[in-house]
């Protein structure tokens, strides 16, 4: 077997491995960190972080390393869909380094908030941890799945479907984003639909992988025909 072939297949794989494993550790985070119950005061606040303090912080930990190998997996699709270097590519890029930045900012939060001196700390931190979560429905999300959709819709790396529903979690994202703006709290439901996206991660994961040798054949000709 062609060695070419192999070694995209092996990309293919890898790279739907990453896609998984960064969903299922993204799962993991909010399932061992749930957060505080609403108009919770001070001193409440201060025993819930004592009590769920290892759980929190492997949480944030969780958070951290999961979006990563998310990323990662965006990347791969732009490069095997040849769009490293088409403004789709370079913007999916951009959307992937704010969503990385706005989740390493809510998990700084998430760590300060275990910080009882000063003591307001706890509740600012948990303040800020709601405002950061605006961040995602207002660009982060709609950031890296409006150009990722375009890129997958002019390749055959995955089924236009998966393009199409990636357009429609932009616009769903951005949507709610513009609706709540001027709650400084978003309610339980709308950022309970931030979960949806995990669901259009790990299929497209799968897909990748199970697709690897007809992917890795059409790349490999696609290649042969340039040369």
């Amino acid at each position: 077997m062609d060695k070419d072939f192999l070694s995209q297949r092996c990309f293919c794989i890898l790279s739907g491995i990453s896609g998984g494993v960064g969903v299922f550790l993204m799962m993991l985070s909010f399932a061992i960190n749930s957060a505080p119950p609403p108009g919770i005061t001070i001193a409440d606040l201060v025993k819930f972080g004592q009590q769920h303090y290892a759980a929190i912080l492997w949480g944030a930990w969780l958070q951290a390393v999961g979006p990563v190998l998310i990323v990662l997996f965006a990347l791969a699709l732009v490069h095997l869909a040849g769009a490293t270097q088409r403004l789709s590519g370079w913007m999916t890029l951009l959307g992937a380094s704010i969503l990385m930045t706005v989740s390493l900012i809510e998990i700084t939060f998430y760590i300060s908030a275990m910080t009882t001196d000063p003591p307001m700390m706890p509740l600012v931190s948990l303040r800020l941890i709601f405002a950061v979560q605006h961040l995602y429905f207002i660009v982060a999300a709609p950031g890296l799945f409006l150009p990722l959709g375009i890129v997958l819709l002019n390749s055959r790396i995955l089924p236009r479907i998966f393009g199409y529903l990636a357009l429609g979690l932009a616009i769903t994202f951005a949507a709610l984003g513009a609706i709540f703006m001027l709650r400084l709290t978003l309610p339980g439901p709308v950022t309970a639909v931030a979960g949806v996206q995990a669901l259009w991660w790990l299929a497209a994961a799968i897909t990748l992988m199970v697709r690897s040798g007809k992917i890795s054949s059409s790349v490999n000709q696609a290649e042969s025909a340039v040369s």
